[in-house]
């Protein structure tokens, strides 16, 4: 029989990561970022739409959760790149997973499924 705190344990895990990539931005954040992207300004413009408070929010939150690093260079100006620690780079498979499954269902309201 399971333990019902483990069980709740478990739950909690799952929730937080369902809320994390729940956000908007994130996925596209983390695709971005998968795809090698690592300045600021890339990352602007591969989420297309996203406000640069937004993407300043989104980063610095998946930062604290240590799944983006900032690394900044000294120099003039001052480069600030961005890139995915283990972590981040683990959630690969998730991204592209759920990448093609809204390929395959989350289609615009009224459109029929492939």
């Amino acid at each position: 029989m399971t333990d019902t705190h483990e069980g709740s344990h478990v739950c909690r895990h799952f929730q937080a990561a369902a809320d994390l990539l729940g956000q908007r931005w994130v996925p596209q954040i983390l695709g971005a970022l998968l795809d090698g992207v690592t300045r600021y300004s890339e990352l602007k413009t591969a989420v297309q739409g996203i406000s640069h408070a937004s993407l300043s929010d989104r980063l610095k939150e998946l930062e604290s959760r240590s799944i983006v690093v900032r690394v900044v260079t000294p120099s003039t100006p001052v480069r600030v790149d961005y890139r995915l620690t283990p972590a981040g780079e683990d959630l690969a498979r998730v991204i592209g997973e759920l990448g093609a499954w809204a390929e395959r269902w989350a289609k615009e309201p009224g459109a029929s499924p492939a």
